[in-house]
């Protein structure tokens, strides 16, 4: 193994690969006084992660400069629990015995234990604190290996084989496949209407020379299900794929770049990549570049089975089969779109916003007359709002409260659920015994779980509380996953905001009493605890 001298602070940027037929970013609106992001799903659809474990490196290279209260509810916020009565009921669920990791095929090439461990693994023999100091969202990282072990698992992951199973399960054009060929500069999309039949999609791939994209494929292959799942718990964003097929001696899209980061795994024949500096670094949206503007590659390399690259979001890309070889396939996992500090700037100013002027009279006045009709700011305008950002300043760093609404809802809604290969539905059954006050009860799912503080929708305007929401993504369906177009539901609990101190205490520990819960009655205790058990959030022990 090797590795190239590390680079210069402030110098990184991202190489990159066939990412997206389309760009689909994401939109925000406004809606009742907060900010709303929908549609983050489906742009999240084209980015590779790379799986592999340490092996025969044949080389590493790095770079260019560079919340009973139940909720099942379409897109709303969970109800009120209702009381969960005296619990005098003796006995417990049966309890199911769940095997939430089956393996089969080849195996080994990734470490499953934990979402740290699998990210380790996928970047070995990189290490994960080099990663993140040197690479992350600064430069590209390559991996060539030369190890038939993590060669054969990732041929398993998906396989030109595997389209003509797929397409009898009902796939259609634009949704779940798009067909296209880079002319002249140009993408050219050859989709049909309807329906994808495989023996037209195998004659657009031979005669036309066309690229295949499949979107989102761990809706129907287990072992990318399993991976991404792992990879949405480790980066606590959501995190999509796509696959590309491309026949020898073409191109499937232009030179591009992307608004996320991007893994790439070459899993079938080569693919020769070029890489251009950035023009827009760490890109919020999807761009073509044309050939003319982005100059010479600043690096040129060709992936075989088993490699895999990393690049950051804004990194200009182009892919080609080289001729005389075999087709090639290879999967991008994304992350990391509409996940940046501005973004959780625009998630949590308005609650503060709405907070701060519910107590601060001087937010509650109102603008100059005319205002809204002048052409440029006026210096009075500038000031003011100068003013009010740093009080708002002051306040934040004051506070204690989870800040985040939106963008953390939008995540457990849409991510995977757990990996688990049997009945999804079980996973939502409670088992086991039932929580009584003097019982130890511990966590679980905790990855699939986030705590937010908002108002109580059930209340006017007038008397809304702020209430404890607690979503989780137990109920999801694998099978929507980052299909932009599909309606999702939230799932949770909400307690009132005085429960926030014993949830923390619940979400803090690895087990905790009941009776020691910081709540003032010990009905208080076993209610909260029966509620999250119902949800299956925890267990007994």
């Amino acid at each position: 193994m090797s590795a190239l001298p590390a680079p210069e602070r402030g110098c990184g940027w991202g190489l990159g690969g066939d990412l997206r037929a389309e760009p689909r970013g994401a939109s925000r609106t406004r809606a009742g006084g907060r900010w709303c992001f929908r549609d983050r799903r489906r742009a999240l659809t084209r980015s590779v992660i790379p799986g592999t474990r340490a092996g025969r490196t044949r080389r590493v290279c790095c770079c260019l400069d560079g919340e009973v209260r139940f909720l099942t509810e379409d897109r709303r916020m969970p109800k009120k629990a209702k009381p969960t009565g005296t619990g005098k009921e003796e006995g417990s669920a049966p309890c199911k015995q769940l095997k939430m990791e089956a393996t089969g095929g080849p195996s080994s090439a990734l470490n499953f234990e934990s979402p740290g461990d699998l990210f380790e693994s996928l970047i070995s023999p990189m290490k994960t604190e080099t990663f993140f100091r040197e690479f992350w969202e600064k430069q590209p990282l390559l991996l060539q290996r030369d190890d038939p072990a993590v060669a054969t698992y990732y041929q398993s992951l998906f396989r030109l084989s595997d389209l003509k199973s797929l397409c009898s399960r009902g796939m259609y054009y634009g949704r779940d496949v798009n067909v296209c060929r880079c002319v002249n500069g140009k993408k050219k999309v050859l989709n049909k209407d309807g329906k994808v039949h495989f023996l037209q999609l195998r004659k657009d791939f031979d005669q036309k020379r066309a690229t295949i994209q499949f979107h989102q494929p761990q809706r129907f292959k287990d072992e990318l299900w399993r991976i991404q799942e792992k990879l949405e718990c480790y980066f606590g964003s959501l995190v999509g794929s796509n696959v590309y097929i491309t026949p020898a001696g073409s191109q499937g899209l232009p030179p591009h770049y992307d608004d996320v980061e991007v893994f790439i795994l070459q899993l079938e024949g080569e693919k020769h990549w070029r890489l251009y500096h950035p023009t827009v670094p760490l890109a919020r949206e999807y761009s073509v570049e044309s050939e003319d503007r982005i100059g010479r590659p600043a690096l040129e390399f060709t992936l075989k089975p088993g490699d895999v690259l990393y690049f950051p979001r804004g990194t200009i890309h182009q892919a080609d089969t080289p001729p005389g070889l075999a087709h090639s396939t290879h999967v991008t996992i994304s992350t990391y779109q509409n996940n940046s500090w501005g973004d959780f700037l625009l998630d949590t100013i308005s609650g503060l916003v709405f907070d701060t002027a519910k107590e601060d009279l001087e937010f509650r006045t109102g603008i100059p007359r005319q205002l809204l009709l002048q052409v440029d700011a006026t210096a009075v305008a500038t000031r003011r709002l100068s003013g009010f950002l740093r009080t708002l300043a002051d306040r934040l760093e004051g506070t204690k409260e989870l800040l985040s609404a939106d963008m953390k809802k939008d995540f457990v809604m849409n991510r995977l659920p757990p990996y688990y290969m049997g009945d999804q539905a079980e996973l939502s059954t409670p088992g086991g015994r039932l929580p009584r006050l003097d019982s130890t009860v511990r966590l679980q799912f905790k990855d699939h779980t986030v705590l937010t503080v908002g108002p109580d929708q059930d209340q006017s305007d007038e008397t809304q509380e702020k209430m404890v929401y607690i979503y989780h993504s137990l109920k999801n369906r694998r099978e929507t996953h980052m299909m932009g177009n599909e309606e999702t539901e939230s799932h949770g609990l909400r307690f009132p905001l005085s429960h926030m101190d014993a949830l923390k205490q619940i979400w803090g520990h690895s087990a905790i009493s009941v009776k020691d819960l910081k709540l003032t009655t010990d009905e208080e205790k076993e209610n909260l605890v029966l509620s999250l058990w119902t949800e299956c959030l925890i267990q007994v022990v």
